[in-house]
């Protein structure tokens, strides 16, 4: 999908030079799909301590 966007030249310089992704397409992609992964790990974090799993770790390490 072409879009027009108006970015902070210098934003959009760093964030190439500091990823070493040459083009901008691939700086706005890679951005964005940072961002969803961010947002999913956060809403993971919400279940932190809340789902009970009836896990025997010392069974499991013993397992070869």
């Amino acid at each position: 999908m072409r879009t027009t966007l108006d970015l902070p030249e210098d934003l959009l310089v760093e964030a190439m030079e500091t990823t070493h992704i040459k083009t901008k397409t691939m700086v706005i992609i890679t951005a964005l799909e940072e961002l969803i992964r961010k947002n999913k790990i956060a809403g993971l974090k919400n279940f932190k301590g809340k789902i009970d799993l009836d896990i025997d770790l010392d069974h499991l390490r013993s397992r070869t």
